[in-house]
């Protein structure tokens, strides 16, 4: 079986059987009887009715490291999103639909698979599983601080107890099967190839501290990639990101790094200043100390700022409420999305180079796949050899997406090995791919910038029965993905935002019209204007970003204010319009924009929700960067009429 319209699950051998006796399971499965057996030991020594296994590690990282894989071993299910808890009797996993058919091929009979995301299913499965007054156990450091709270309300009303358990039982469980602590060296980037040297990062984000107005003493850094960002050092402890397991607590007279000591070099030790006791002197501290030297930190006359979105509970829970700064986002997550002239240069040098290689890639599949020759996941090794071939490639930015005909519909689909299906010129192929590419100095490569291009390809017949759905502009007021790029770079929205704008901790949403042409043809099927990308940190790199509303399109320039002292110019994002039928065939385009100040008027002003005439301000526009589009693809015509109306710059053809 290779991915294509599903049978009935009764009729199919790839996936489990519980309904008969005994139960069918597929080869893939895997038999967790002994693993659960264990965990319900450790949870009844603990007093525990449940336990909740989630899917992130102790950074809320969108990727997380097979040492952190514990939702995968205690399931058998790989996919990237989920929740397992287990009671004393049942196992169940929550997943979206993206995953149910790969749950049913992974997961034995032992485990329940729920159809349905969030908290309040899970809390409702809970509430008819266990009494009155049971105490329903995580792992702190693998909640959110609103996951945290989300779950705690939800229960205390029903009289059950949410108990923090700071030794995680999964892992108590997995024992010496457990992949080993990542240990490769922590390196630093040779600085002709960053665009600030760490003392300037850390001497910048000090300075904010110095200017807020409830003088915060300390900024905590939970996101992987601020520690990597703020001293400009790379790692390996991530599938497709090169970060390392860290923390650091920023005080306005100290800055102490909490990692694995071990694998700095004395080298890398020398660059952090490691040896001094000044205030650009870089303390390294045992990675697991964080927690403690946090509390003890905070019984002095302090205020720690901290960023809620990638601060675990465990952490938040030994900061005193009165010493607590909580914003969004730390000033860190928000300085470094802004990006200087170096850093700009650096990126459109390396997308440019890996456009070269996507180019070479189109133009092998238009000549290989009508012979029949090429499927979705030999296609995707194809790619890897072309970027290979190029400068400086040191690997994908994440799991490369290589859908055909129905399953570009699906949301984050990668073929496999064993499942995939043929290129066929009868339908449409989509390609989400990503390369990280790396400047050379000396014999050691340094890791400089991600690269993420979406590009899809179709072939004429089917191109003659999808264009309307794909591409062409269909009434005066519809567009569809191609011309929902040229509808964002002809956005202009006002910045500062309207007056009463909310305060630095809070969003600052402008609202926009580029995708109602996208809305008016009915594919409100989910589809992400604008990711973000980044000198070589993870993809999706935060926190700005465009999103889909049912009005349009809302550009988040998340805790960007005038009060916030950045401005949001500089930033570079992903504008990504898509239109997707389900069994039938998906596309998007994505490609890199820069956020810049316009020197025009907004035109059209149709595209316009805010009154700009009536504010005082400037102007913030998105900048398209060079995109190859093929004239093969798309009406032209159409295009290049709106493209004249709003006086956008030709995309080239390739």
């Amino acid at each position: 079986y290779a991915w294509g319209h599903p049978k009935s699950l009764d009729q199919r051998d790839d996936v489990r059987n519980c309904s008969i006796s005994p139960p069918y399971l597929p080869v893939t499965a895997v038999n967790t009887t002994a693993r659960l057996t264990a965990l319900r030991q450790q949870m009844y020594t603990q007093n525990l009715s449940a336990y909740i296994v989630p899917d992130t590690d102790a950074h809320m990282s969108e990727y997380i490291g097979e040492y952190d894989q514990r939702r995968v071993w205690i399931t058998g299910f790989t996919g990237s999103a989920g929740v397992a808890v287990v009671t004393m009797g049942k196992a169940s996993l929550w997943t979206d639909s993206r995953y149910w058919t790969q749950a049913e091929r992974q997961m034995d009979c032992n485990w329940e698979l729920h159809k349905e995301v969030g908290t309040t299913p899970v809390v409702t499965w809970l509430l008819t599983e266990i009494p009155v007054g049971a105490r329903v156990g995580v792992d702190p450091f693998l909640f959110s601080i609103d996951s945290w709270e989300s779950y705690d309300v939800a229960l205390q009303d029903y009289d059950r107890e949410l108990v923090s358990i700071t030794v995680n039982l999964v892992d108590l469980v997995w024992g010496s099967e457990r992949p080993p602590v990542p240990n490769e060296p922590i390196y630093a980037l040779q600085e002709a190839f960053t665009g600030s040297t760490w003392q300037e990062k850390v001497t910048g984000i000090r300075s904010q501290m110095q200017k807020h107005h409830e003088a915060p003493t300390a900024v905590l850094l939970s996101a992987l990639d601020e520690t990597a960002w703020l001293f400009n050092l790379r790692g390996s402890d991530i599938p497709y990101n090169p970060f390392f397991y860290s923390y650091t607590l920023l005080t306005d007279s100290s800055i102490r790094l909490f990692a694995n000591k071990s694998r700095f070099s004395s080298e890398t030790l020398q660059y952090l200043n490691s040896g001094c006791t000044g205030p650009l002197c870089v303390q390294v501290e045992d990675y697991g100390q964080v927690r403690d030297s946090v509390q003890a930190y905070t019984s002095g006359d302090v205020k720690v700022w901290i960023g809620t979105s990638y601060t675990s509970y465990g952490l938040y829970e030994v900061i005193p409420k009165e010493k607590l700064l909580a914003d969004t986002y730390s000033p860190v997550m928000v300085t470094k999305a802004v990006k200087n002239s170096k850093e700009q240069t650096l990126l459109r040098a390396s997308h440019v180079r890996d456009a070269v290689a996507v180019i070479r890639y189109l133009v092998w599949l238009e000549k290989n796949v009508p012979q029949g020759t090429v499927d979705e996941f030999s296609g995707a090794e194809q790619l890897e050899k072309f970027r290979g071939g190029e400068d400086f490639f040191s690997g994908s930015s994440f799991e490369t997406i290589s859908a055909s005909g129905l399953n570009a519909a699906l949301a984050h689909y990668s073929p496999t090995k064993e499942l995939h299906r043929k290129l066929s010129s009868d339908e449409m192929y989509l390609l989400d791919s990503g390369g990280q590419y790396c400047q050379e100095s000396f014999p050691i490569l340094y890791p400089v910038v991600n690269v993420l291009m979406t590009k899809a390809l179709h072939w004429e017949p089917a191109w003659q029965a999808l264009s309307l759905a794909a591409f062409a502009v269909t009434t005066p007021s519809g567009a569809h993905a191609e011309d929902g790029n040229c509808i964002m770079a002809a956005i202009f929205f006002p910045w500062p935002p309207s007056p009463p704008h909310p305060s630095p901790a809070t969003q600052t949403p402008h609202s926009l019209r580029g995708g109602k042409g996208l809305h008016c043809s009915g594919s409100d099927e989910g589809w992400s204007a604008g990711g973000r990308c980044g000198d070589t940190v993870c993809a999706p790199l935060g926190p700005h970003s465009c999103i889909q509303q049912p009005l349009g399109l809302r550009a988040h320039f998340v805790a960007f204010s005038p009060s916030g002292g950045i401005h949001p110019c500089h930033l570079f994002c992903l504008p990504e319009p898509g239109y997707y039928l389900d069994g039938e065939f998906g596309i998007r385009l994505e490609d890199v924009a820069l956020v810049v100040e316009a020197k025009t008027k907004p035109c059209p002003k149709s595209l316009v929700l805010h009154a700009h005439n009536k504010y005082q301000g400037s102007l913030l526009g998105i900048k398209i960067l060079l995109a190859c589009i093929s004239e093969k693809k798309g009406d032209v015509l159409l295009l290049q009429a709106f493209k004249n109306k709003t006086r956008l710059p030709l995309w080239l053809s390739w």
